[in-house]
């Protein structure tokens, strides 16, 4: 079945893939301290996956995080971002997900350099391979692997234009990601908000064969009709 991910990557056109306003890989980077568990390990069965896409400018808005030189998702020292991949994680019972399987391998430079046009922070690449790829991979090259395939599978809608949508809805966002992938159905599509309604995050639910699926009820966040606010990028 990751064949078929990445076989489904590689039919969508290049354009649909740039995720990003404009991004160039750093020469060198400061490699991150090992990542600290947040919680037990969980080997569980997997039953499903998500896929975590954040709205850049939702996380970046304020000015603090762009005068970190370490930030480079939001200090514009290596490109300007608007949808990023938080990350892909395996799913299980509620409350049971799998996490924190393996602390090792740790991802190399190379590992970290290769994906920071999808998730630009090199010390949340460690750790979301650590806590959620370790549980569906041997090594970070091969979770990194799978996670830009389901990256690259995802048409992503102009998230400024709707901003500008007088009387802008969830359900709004969800048609606009259904319509630019028919194959993803309302009901696999859940939404993060925070506080007055912005969006965070777009999670999108797959089965054990990387299919859509229908979300869970805690995964699917803000009803259709639900008011929705979206930072602008640009």
């Amino acid at each position: 079945m990751i064949r078929h991910v990445l076989l489904v990557a590689a039919l969508i056109p290049a354009p649909a893939l740039a995720q990003a306003y404009q991004c160039r890989v750093p020469q060198q980077i400061e490699m991150p301290r090992p990542p600290q568990p947040d919680g037990p390990r969980r080997d569980t069965p997997i039953t499903g996956y998500t896929l975590a896409i954040s709205w850049s400018p939702e996380f970046c808005r304020g000015g603090r995080a762009a005068r970190d030189p370490g930030n480079y998702q939001c200090n514009g020292s290596i490109g300007r971002f608007g949808f990023v991949l938080h990350g892909l994680w395996p799913e299980s019972a509620p409350g049971k997900y799998p996490q924190w399987c393996s602390l090792t391998p740790r991802p190399s430079e190379a590992d970290l350099k290769a994906n920071m046009c999808m998730t630009p922070v090199p010390w949340l690449l460690e750790h979301e391979w650590a806590k959620h790829g370790s549980c569906m991979a041997k090594t970070p090259a091969a979770y990194f692997k799978t996670a830009q395939a389901m990256w690259k599978s995802v048409r992503l809608p102009d998230a400024d234009r709707l901003s500008h949508q007088p009387g802008l809805t969830a359900g709004d966002l969800r048609r606009a990601l259904v319509t630019l992938n028919p194959r993803i159905p309302v009901s696999a599509i859940g939404i993060r908000v925070g506080n007055g309604g912005w969006l965070r995050e777009v999670q999108l639910c797959y089965d054990r064969k990387f299919l859509p699926t229908r979300c869970e009820a805690n995964k699917f966040g803000p009803k259709n009709d639900a008011p929705l606010n979206i930072w602008r990028g640009l």
